[in-house]
């Protein structure tokens, strides 16, 4: 017996929001991309109220980090490939261990660790209470690493934005770029006291745009960095 598949069209906002790309749809989930390497994905409160609602690679979103690898067999992996591969589709080949793109790429290591040092540094001290820099310190390692061919400083900034972004939301403000370090430039040319577009580390949760001419915006939507009026 053949399955059918219905695809159902689902109505949807689509803003831009300082660096970011957000889609918002009336279903309750929400995408925000930084039109790079990096995708939030969030729900709306109401899928946490009833247990089952939510299952796959992004876990359960019951609040337990505990169960968040189980399977599509509703058992609890304890390897992460066993976890990935139970939720891949049937014609596709088994995911397999990647090999560590430093020990690929030798001559990154150095490179990547030492730009990568920012996290763990002074300019992000006042965050390192509230969100533990190694996991992004090691991501970041990695992702500048494994970027040797083109776009390779776009991968560490992108490391470190999802670094000072956790941080945003976890209350910590951030103003970690410089115009040596992963630069935005748009202050240069709009003067303070001007009302044109200016950066802001920690940007506003909501504003009034071409797309957006209501100044409506979800609650569930951080303060994004970017560029803001």
């Amino acid at each position: 017996m053949e399955t059918a598949i219905i695809k159902q069209e689902i109505p949807y906002q689509m803003r831009t929001m300082g660096l970011y790309l957000v889609i918002e749809a009336n279903n309750g989930l929400m995408l925000i991309w930084d039109r790079k390497t990096t995708i939030h994905i969030k729900l709306s409160p109401e899928f946490n109220v009833s247990k089952g609602r939510v299952c796959g690679l992004c876990g359960n979103y019951d609040g337990s980090a505990n169960n968040d690898f189980t399977t599509r067999s509703q058992a609890i992996a304890v390897e992460t490939l066993d976890f990935v591969n139970s939720w891949k589709l049937s014609n596709c080949p088994d995911a397999t261990l990647i090999q560590d793109p430093c020990v690929h790429n030798p001559y990154r290591e150095a490179w990547a660790q030492r730009q990568c040092s920012i996290i763990t540094s002074s300019v992000f001290s006042t965050c390192h209470s509230q969100v533990d820099p190694s996991p992004f310190y090691d991501a970041c390692v990695r992702d500048a690493c494994a970027c040797d061919s083109g776009g390779d400083y776009e991968c560490f900034c992108t490391a470190v934005t999802a670094y000072a972004q956790a941080c945003n939301e976890a209350g910590a403000c951030i103003a970690w770029r410089t115009p040596k370090i992963c630069p935005m430039f748009c202050d240069y040319y709009n003067p303070p006291g001007e009302c044109e577009w200016h950066y802001k580390p920690c940007g506003a949760p909501c504003m009034q745009t071409c797309r957006n001419p209501s100044g409506n915006c979800s609650s569930q939507i951080p303060a994004l960095e970017g560029e803001n009026s």
